[in-house]
């Protein structure tokens, strides 16, 4: 399975899956030959418009590498499902763990939003501290 990538779009990688069908056929090449994606970027997002199908398998397998990112603190994001993509999702509450999106320049644009608040909050002085915290105190 060749999984085309759009390189670094704003420092997100986006994959796309190359197949209509995504089952136990084919669920391992998937995670074999998205594993090296996984391994050299933090923010991913996974377009899913040219699959038609899933079955267990491939929900697995997309899982799988939500799994991978989280471990290593990246994260991943889906885009361009189907209306039965979709189904199947919501079926087993799928849609509960990932964040999900209609085109891949609204979850690149996602990964953007989250830096910018995160930076925010990082900057941001905690205006309800009494004085030094814990780990100020007792290093």
């Amino acid at each position: 399975m060749e999984i085309g990538t759009d390189n670094r779009i704003a420092g997100v990688t986006v994959a796309t899956i190359p197949v209509d069908e995504l089952d136990a056929s084919n669920a391992g090449e998937l995670k074999h030959d998205i594993a090296p994606i996984l391994e050299t970027n933090a923010k991913v997002v996974i377009d899913l418009s040219r699959l038609r199908f899933v079955d267990s398998s491939g929900l697995g397998a997309i899982l799988s590498c939500l799994r991978q990112l989280t471990a290593k603190g990246g994260d991943l994001k889906l885009c361009g499902m189907s209306k039965q993509v979709r189904a199947a999702f919501e079926l087993v509450r799928m849609q509960r763990i990932f964040d999900i999106y209609t085109t891949k320049e609204e979850a690149v644009a996602a990964f953007q939003a989250q830096t910018l608040n995160r930076e925010e909050v990082e900057s941001t002085p905690n205006q309800n501290s009494a004085g030094p915290g814990f780990n100020e105190i007792f290093r």
